[in-house]
């Protein structure tokens, strides 16, 4: 193993050594206090499928606040598609979103599942206000392809 070494530290080392102890605490506590911009007006996209719903809230140029799932709140199978489930994602993300100080959402809704309209009033029933509501569902032109007629 060797010999053990005791290594004695002048008072003058050790004081160096816990300045640089403190400084680099102060450091670490003004960087996890650093204050994330106020934000009021926003976006909130609500995807609501046969399956989930996922609900994100943006500030306006796009850059994501807060975001919940159906699935990420602990909802399993064929609930994660329920208005029920939809609320509570919605009351989660708005809870999220509070430090920010979001106040004013535009609606974009997309996606025909069972928790369209409750999301959008669970968001207002959360503290939000809601300038307008957008439906951005995909369309088809023309859709698909019919298959080819059956030859018997």
């Amino acid at each position: 193993m060797g010999k053990k070494r005791i290594i004695k530290i002048s008072k003058d080392e050790l004081l160096k050594e816990t300045e640089q102890r403190e400084a680099a605490q102060r450091k670490a506590v003004s960087r996890q206090t650093k204050i994330k911009k106020k934000v009021e007006k926003g976006k909130a996209y609500i995807r609501s499928t046969y399956n989930n719903t996922v609900i994100t809230l943006t500030d306006l140029n796009g850059n994501v606040l807060a975001w919940a799932t159906a699935g990420h709140l602990g909802f399993k199978g064929p609930k994660k598609a329920t208005p029920y489930a939809a609320s509570r994602v919605a009351a989660a993300v708005v809870e999220k979103v509070k430090k920010v100080g979001l106040k004013e959402v535009e609606v974009f809704v997309k996606g025909i599942g069972g928790g369209r309209e409750s999301a959008i009033r669970a968001l207002a029933a959360n503290g939000l206000e809601i300038s307008f509501i957008k439906d951005i569902t995909p369309i088809p032109h023309n859709g698909c392809r019919p298959p080819k007629p059956r030859r018997v």
